[in-house]
């Protein structure tokens, strides 16, 4: 696959390697024996050169356990930047106190992501800089090691706080490694895999390994490859001695895998490799991962298959951060809140615009989710940062262009070596929106066209020429191509009209459109041989109908999935509330709406909303109509229906109150205006022939009486698991207040933490770093994490004037 004019009939055929486990026991640098090296360390935000050395004084210092991020911590102000969520930054040291004694001759320090800016100094000497903050890295610490105690310290300078489009968060945010290896070991990141054929008879299986050996080994060198099936049986084997010699040396087994079980979205078949490294008979290495065994077709006229069946890739577009959480985000939240994405119908997820945790990726690959891996949002000149509110006001221009030119080539190699083994990642994007006209690049034929989204103004021949963008998307694809070819390159384009004059679409094999569906039939129909998709738009019923209905145009990536931190309005906001699933990861309408339109098993849900003059003249049709039924008696409510039947009914207390209606194509929505009557309200989803397929009630409610929990996992692990607590506020009868707004206190009795309440409330500027939080429509989620400690936990949630509530779990 050299260039797009290959990509017509590009077929890509792909075995993937995937990481052994999910969690805090194993790292992802693929070598050696890695040790969780989050604990004990101290923290202090302030800036002193001192901070690096050994004899520092730290015990005044803050003591934490990693991963954490300051900026999350920090107070919500006007004053600060809404590009960041109106939340600080600054610069901090952390510190750790160590003594290794495992017996290995070699030592490294692995970290999947600090933000950003970052030195990483042991016992005074630096080992590295790394100012992006969303790639992992790695240092060798075997020359400065010393018997006894030694200090690990990192600076991270977070000063250019408002350095991103969106919330960042500031510190080591991720998990932290220490590895001891031998004197021969794998090398970081150093296996990898592609399939030479995939048959429903056989797969035949390609292992390249790459070995890292510091003197000549002793005894002959071996490497050992076997694939286990979900069972644990031993389904293929192979190995190869390896040529004696320091310094980096290769070895390659193939692998033939009878009556392959492939790995789709539906039944994500996750097979085991363990590698084995030998010297003289002695094992001195291993790396066990998954694999998930699937072709990839991408075609200009017929657009995407999986597994040779032709389909329409349903994606959203996510942030790293969690509300509350900041960038410190569990796994087991992101297990939730990926598989409530999955229940309304996404099958695909964009990383915008940045690498993610691993945690993240190893869940996509379990639960069947397409992932679009992305290198960064920024190029060789800044990007507008908005201070005051989401484009208004004089933008600043802080960010991470000024180490674009030293160091993209190797985040963008760093980025395809650490994600290239997982069965999710199908699309490798090189950059996001690098191309908005004006925002920096500009080019003569602004004068003549626009695009959708804001645009800066025509043709500005003082700003950097676009026909730069074409050469360094070139340089880029090239790094990657030259670590994976199984994977066709990508960009997301914002500005495709100033974009076509440049060698960028040309120099990607597949290429996003960003809010451009206008573009399609004349794309098409001008670059017959483009492989075309929407990378980023929104949740509007005819942007869908712009993919659905246009075989070459594979799917779409919605902006967003949740709603996020950053990208703020004007104060209040703590974000951009644009998401299907708000920061607590609960469907909001327009998640419904989307599932009405994307899932297979049926659905139905309804929202209201008061008809006014203006809605009744406009006939406003909204996707962001709550489930509330409380109004004034007798006056005119609009329902609004999500339904993926062909037709539904409304009905009030048991009698009909909206006749039958069939499914509105246009709008998505049935919809009725009835006077409000206290009760139950249910819409009935229903078949041609008037059977009920499915059916969604809301309740009016009295004023709030109680506070009732619930809880997504009684019995959770020890090593910092996470259980998700909703709290509501009821009535007497037990039916949600939606309109509840009660402030409630959480308090934990036992070996747990609270990490933080939501309330996913935009427009709440509080306090989110005690244990009080504002119900949001009758809803608040807490996160209570794990300590190491087992033992039975308690958790009592309390309100003024209402009945308190609490729920006991158990920590094994």
């Amino acid at each position: 696959m050299k260039n797009q004019n290959k990509m017509k009939n590009f077929r890509l055929i792909l075995l993937l390697l995937l990481l052994s486990a999910v969690g805090r026991g194993m790292a992802q640098a693929s070598f050696g024996q890695p040790v969780n090296f989050d604990n004990g360390w101290r923290f202090i935000l302030a800036d002193d050169q001192s901070f690096k050395n050994a004899a520092t004084d730290d015990s005044k210092w803050r003591k934490l356990d990693l991963p954490h991020d300051w900026s999350v911590e920090g107070r919500l102000s006007p004053s600060l930047a809404s590009c960041t969520g109106y939340l600080p930054g600054g610069i901090g040291w952390y510190r750790k106190h160590f003594t290794v004694n495992d017996g290995f001759s070699h030592h490294y320090i692995y970290f999947e992501g600090v933000y950003n800016r970052s030195e990483v100094y042991l016992n005074g000497k630096l080992l590295g800089k790394r100012p992006n903050g969303f790639i992992s890295f790695m240092y060798d610490i075997t020359p400065y090691l010393q018997p006894g105690d030694n200090v690990i310290a990192v600076r991270v300078d977070h000063s250019k706080y408002a350095d991103s489009r969106w919330y960042t968060g500031s510190g080591i945010y991720r998990d932290v490694y220490l590895i001891g290896a031998g004197d021969t070991h794998f090398a970081q990141w150093g296996i990898g895999w592609k399939a030479e054929k995939i048959s429903d008879r056989e797969a035949t299986i390609h292992v390249d390994m790459a070995i890292e050996s510091t003197a000549a080994a002793k005894g002959k060198m071996e490497v050992k490859s076997t694939l286990l099936d979900a069972s644990g049986k031993e389904v293929a084997t192979a190995s190869q001695s390896v040529h004696q010699s320091a310094g980096k040396l290769s070895a390659s087994v193939n692998l033939k895998v009878a009556h392959p079980k492939r790995w789709n979205l539906d039944s994500p078949c996750l097979y085991t490799l363990k590698n084995v490294l030998t010297v003289g008979g002695k094992q001195v290495d291993s790396y066990n991962t998954r694999v998930g065994i699937r072709t990839l077709t991408f075609n200009a006229d017929n657009g995407f298959a999986l597994n040779g069946k032709w389909m329409k890739v349903k994606g959203v577009c996510l942030h790293h951060d969690a509300g509350v959480l900041g960038a410190v985000v569990p796994a087991d939240v992101w297990r939730r809140r990926l598989t409530n994405l999955k229940s309304i119908g996404v099958n695909a997820i964009r990383m915008s615009h940045n690498p993610q945790a691993p945690a993240v990726y190893d869940l996509c690959d379990e639960l069947g989710l397409l992932v679009m891996d992305e290198a960064s949002d920024e190029w060789e000149f800044p990007k507008r940062k908005w201070i005051e509110g989401w484009n208004v006001g004089t933008p600043g221009f802080e960010g991470s262009y000024d180490f674009f030119n030293e160091w993209i080539d190797r985040d963008v190699a760093d980025m395809v070596k650490r994600d290239r083994n997982h069965a999710s990642v199908f699309l490798w994007s090189i950059g996001n929106e690098v191309d908005y006209p004006n925002d920096p690049y500009s080019h003569p034929i602004l004068d003549s066209v626009s695009i959708k989204q804001q645009n800066f103004g025509g043709y500005n021949p003082k700003a950097p020429s676009a026909m730069r963008i074409g050469e360094i998307a070139k340089r880029l694809s090239a790094i990657v191509r030259g670590i994976d070819t199984s994977r066709p390159t990508t960009g997301a384009l914002a500005g495709v009209v100033m974009s076509n004059q440049t060698a960028y679409p040309t120099a990607v094999d597949v290429v996003g459109y960003n809010y451009t569906e206008s573009r399609f039939d004349l794309d098409h129909a001008t670059y017959p041989k483009r492989i075309i998709y929407s990378s980023e738009t929104t949740p509007d019923i005819n942007a869908w109908y712009a993919v659905r209905d246009r075989k070459f145009i594979f799917g779409q990536f919605i902006w967003t999935g949740t709603d996020y931190l950053g990208e703020s309005g004007r104060w209040p906001s703590r974000g951009l509330n644009t998401g299907l699933l708000d920061f607590g990861s609960f469907p909001k309408p327009r998640g419904y709406f989307r599932a009405s339109l994307w899932c297979d098993k049926p659905m139905t849900y309804i929202g209201t909303y008061p008809a006014n003059d203006w809605v009744i003249k406009h006939n406003d049709l909204s996707i962001d109509a709550w489930d509330i039924w409380n109004y004034d008696d007798s006056e005119m409510i609009r329902v609004v229906c999500y339904t993926n039947s062909p037709q539904a009914r409304l009905l009030l207390n048991g009698k009909e109150v909206g006749a039958m209606k069939a499914y509105d194509k246009k709008s998505g929505i049935i919809s009725w205006d009835i006077p409000y009557s206290q009760g139950e309200l249910t819409a009935q989803g229903c078949d041609k022939d008037g059977k009920v397929m499915s059916e969604y009630t809301i309740k009016s409610s009295g004023r709030p009486y109680a506070l009732k929990v619930s809880v997504d996992k009684n019995e959770i692990s020890k090593d910092r698991a996470v259980a998700h607590i909703i709290i509501n506020v009821v009535d007497e009868n037990g039916t949600i207040v939606k309109l509840g707004d009660n402030d409630i206190t959480c308090v934990v009795d036992g070996q747990a933490k609270l990490l933080g309440l939501e309330g996913s409330d935009n427009t709440d500027m509080g306090d989110y770093t005690d244990n009080v939080q504002r119900a949001y429509h009758g809803r608040l989620l807490a996160y209570i994490q794990s300590n190491g400690q087992a033992g039975m936990v308690k958790v009592k949630f309390t309100s003024p004037l209402l009945k308190g509530a609490e729920v006991s779990i158990n920590i094994k």
